[in-house]
This record gives structure tokens, sequence and C-alpha cells, in this order.
């Protein structure tokens, strides 16, 4: 059944309601898009992105609209509903997703590919068409809904957060070179934030616990811990004391199998000064 709309006529869910109020305004104002990006110094089609629902725009974004247009915050507001919506999101993963944006603390493991929370527009693209998506509107919203995610671990408030990562992700490099470098980047700037802790598993370790499984355990705010466990193919939202305790057991060994945050560091920095595969290079 289609959302009901309200006595002004427009959309009640969150993401489309602020994409008829960016184009509402901009009409009021008799504003071309190029117009509104000189006056705001950003380039214009991100205005027209934003209009026509491919991104939302980052908050800063949505205040300067807000000063420009003189609405009081309302586009601010806006924008976190809209980043909020569990909705914007494929079905299978929404109630993953409300519960990551609530929780007080949260840990991955990767055997694979760089977590979602982590991940840059190029790599997220890249690895979205591998999947179900073509290229197209469905796809730029994607690639948008999770870009808003990252704001999780650099808002005020940010859990902690702890990714280890198998190397193998490191060294499964995007074929284009700087993508992969602005990739490398960013994971470097994120294990500087003080709420982020990021390992490397290394092959030398062997063998270990979830090898072939994405996991995240959340921490919420009652006290309790979920976990999330995907496969290239399906995920499951495990929930009972059980199924989490041993999920929280592996992890823990997993971690003592990996490098220190130090030496993890250490790791990307020899990445990013274009060693391919510091494993993979003759003695």
């Amino acid at each position: 059944m289609p959302p009901r709309r309200a006595v002004t006529g427009r959309s009640q869910e969150p993401r489309q309601r602020y994409v008829e109020e960016l184009r509402l305004l901009r009409a009021e104002k008799g504003d071309s898009l190029r117009q509104l990006g000189e006056a705001l110094g950003w380039d214009w089609s991100l205005f027209g992105k934003m209009e026509s629902g491919q991104t939302l725009g980052g908050p800063e974004v949505a205040q300067a609209l807000d000063q420009y247009y003189g609405t009081a915050r309302l586009l601010l507001t806006l924008w976190e509903l809209a980043a909020g919506d569990p909705t914007q999101f494929r079905e299978q993963y929404r109630r993953y997703m409300t519960l990551e944006a609530e929780a007080t603390g949260i840990q991955w493991y990767s055997p694979c590919v760089v977590p979602g929370l982590l991940q840059t527009e190029a790599y997220a693209r890249r690895l979205l068409l591998r999947g179900s998506l073509g290229p197209g509107v469905k796809l730029d919203q994607q690639v948008a809904a999770r870009m808003t995610r990252r704001e999780i671990l650099s808002e005020d408030g940010a859990p902690p957060f702890r990714a280890i990562l198998d190397e193998n992700v490191l060294c499964r490099t995007l074929l284009d070179r700087e993508e992969w470098q602005e990739q490398l980047k960013l994971l470097d700037e994120m294990a500087g934030q003080t709420n982020v802790t990021l390992q490397i598993l290394p092959f030398a370790a062997g063998p270990c616990e979830l090898i072939n499984t994405d996991t995240a355990l959340l921490r919420l705010p009652e006290g309790r811990t979920v976990a999330w466990v995907e496969t290239g193919y399906d995920g499951q939202l495990i929930e009972e004391n059980a199924g989490v305790e041993q999920l929280q057991f592996s992890y823990d060994r997993l971690r003592d199998h990996a490098l220190s945050p130090r030496e993890s560091a250490e790791f990307l920095l020899r990445l990013l000064e274009e060693v391919p595969c510091p494993s993979a290079a003759p003695n």
C-alpha cells in the first residue's frame, strides 16, 4: 500500500519529501541549478542529483541550503530523517540498518571486502555493480545510502567501532589504481579516529574462525548484543543469546590472531607506498 498523503499533498516518505522540498524551494526562488551552484559554491550537478533522489548530499549542504532559502533548519531536519530512514536500503537489510544506527558499539570482521561503513563511493559502486544492480537510479540510490551510513562513525557521540579485515581484503585491489588509493587513504584516515580501531588478519595466521563469513556484532542501548552474518548470497540477523555468544567467542579468538592496531597501520602505509601486496612479494 502506498504511503498516505498529508493535507499538503506532499509525500510522507522521508527521502521523497526531502526531494520535493528541494525542488519546491528552488522553484519558488526562481534559480536554475547552475545559479544555485554558483551562489553556494558547489558544482550544480550535486543539486541536480539531490533533486532527482540520487544522493542526499551531506549535512553541510543541507545547512547551506537552509541559510540560502531562510528555512530555519527545515532541510537539515528532513536530511536527518531521510538519512536515518531504513526504507532507503534493500528490504532484507532494513532491520539490521535500523539496529546499526542505534548501536552503542560495533565490531566487524570482513574476510573478502571492505566493510560498508569504511567504503569509498567508488568502491561501493564497483561492488554493487557486481551484485544485482545495473547502472541507473537504483544503483545511485544504494550508493548514496551506503555513503550516508558512514556518518554513524563521525557524528557526535559516534560509537566505538572495531574492524578486523582479512589481508585478502587489501590484496584484492580495485582495477582502477586511483580508486584503490582513495580507498586505502580512507581506511588510513578512519583508523586515525579515536572511536575507530582497525586490525589486519594476516595470511600468516592460517585458517581461522569465521573464515568465509562477514560478521557484525552490535551492542544495543539496552545492553544486549545482536549479530549479523552474511555470505555472498544472503544475510541473517541473530538475536538469540547462544548464537550471539558463539559468534562473539569466535570474533575474540580471531582478534587474537590479528596484527595490533599499530602494526595494521604500518601495513596500510606500506600499501599506500605502492607495495602491491607484502605477503606476495618475493624474498
